[in-house]
């Protein structure tokens, strides 16, 4: 309990030192707290991370899978440059009201496309809008395979890919551990590991979420 402790004293550190108090994100989550939405937003901090890597690349077209109340999506969109746009794709109708309340309160509805169902059927919608420079992917974990899969026919040499919670705990690296999530981790390591075209690694991360990680990769 005292490292879970220090974990989250150090996030408060890292935001408080780091990053402005921001009243759009912050009312986001209140919004999303406020409609009962799952508290799995990434951490501010997180955030920032994913704003400073969509701006290290470049990036003009941006994918996001998985908007929830649309916190990590104002993140994204705000990294991009003037005449760039987004795509967020969210499953849960409710969800999805909420999110869309965010983006306008946050002037972004105009950059941002929000498109509601299962990412599965959307992705393929998407071609006349590829390629994308970067994707964020943070939805149903067993399916993240699928994801790498369909996302790479939106992207270019050059794409940056990101995948969220892909160390759950440490739970992945167990191959005992039966947990539909850890299973689709896993299968997403290794379709990572085998495919001769994606240069990949994962970074772990401790803090206010607890023990997890992303994965970081490049279309070549």
């Amino acid at each position: 309990m005292a490292e879970r402790n220090g974990w989250q004293a150090m996030d408060d550190f890292i935001c408080t030192s780091l990053l402005p108090a921001d009243p759009v994100l912050e009312g986001a989550l209140e919004a999303n707290a406020a409609a009962g939405l799952p508290a799995i937003d990434v951490a501010p901090n997180q955030g920032r991370l994913l704003h400073l890597m969509a701006r290290m690349c470049g990036a003009r077209r941006i994918l996001e899978i998985g908007t929830l109340g649309g916190y990590s999506s104002i993140w994204l969109a705000r990294a991009l440059p003037p005449g760039g746009a987004m795509v967020t794709i969210e499953a849960e109708p409710a969800h999805a009201a909420v999110a869309r309340k965010n983006l306008v309160r946050a002037g972004l509805d105009g950059v941002v496309d929000l498109r509601e169902g299962p990412a599965l059927e959307v992705l393929p919608t998407l071609e006349g809008q590829a390629p994308f420079d970067f994707v964020f992917v943070d939805a149903d974990k067993p399916n993240n395979p699928n994801y790498l899969d369909r996302v790479l026919k939106l992207s270019r040499p050059g794409t940056v890919l990101v995948f969220d919670n892909v160390v759950r705990g440490g739970q992945v690296a167990d191959p005992d551990d039966t947990d539909p999530n850890v299973i689709g981790g896993r299968q997403l390591f290794a379709a990572l590991g085998a495919h001769p075209k994606l240069s990949a690694t994962a970074v772990q991360t401790v803090g206010a979420k607890g023990w997890d990680g992303f994965a970081l990769v490049i279309v070549g």
